[in-house]
């Protein structure tokens, strides 16, 4: 069961997701038109969800290998100039996410020390923001994953 769940995390939960925010948003244009009065808390919401789907689609673009490239260059090298510039790009973006999860570790952590908390719904904002250094360190771990199948198969 666990390996279903970690095989297919970011489909399920990016799906989740994506259901509840054209779902409220839905709910707030029927409520809009219908009764003439607006949800504020459906943007703040939508919003914020959208950022997590956004690192879900990251993570899941990496563990397929599905992330837009332009290959001239690339297909123009030897094998061995290709392996290089996958390895360098792999190592660039661990240390882009690496950074990203610890900025965003120092976010929340400020958000959680002065207490901020949202507009609409007066939760605190960190709730939100914990999305990032999760899901930044999830991306890394895919692309581990990523880099230890390409060591696999000769790609690296």
């Amino acid at each position: 069961m666990f390996k279903f769940i970690w095989d297919r995390f970011e489909e399920l939960l990016g799906s989740l997701l994506l259901f509840v925010m054209v779902a409220i948003a839905f709910a707030n244009v029927v409520t809009r038109y219908c009764i003439k009065m607006s949800l504020s808390w459906t943007e703040e919401i939508t919003v914020n969800l959208f950022v997590w789907v956004v690192l879900l689609g990251t993570a899941y673009a990496f563990r397929k290998d599905n992330h837009l490239s332009v290959t001239l260059l690339h297909d123009a090298m030897p094998p061995w100039a290709q392996r290089a510039c996958r390895a360098f790009s792999l190592i660039v973006c661990v240390g882009f996410f690496a950074a990203l999860c610890w900025l965003g570790m120092v976010e929340v952590r400020d958000e959680m020390d002065l207490e901020v908390i949202t507009e609409s719904l007066a939760i605190p904002v960190w709730w939100y923001t914990v999305a990032t250094p999760a899901f930044s360190l999830l991306i890394i771990v895919r692309i581990l994953e990523r880099a230890w199948q390409d060591l696999r198969n000769g790609r690296l």
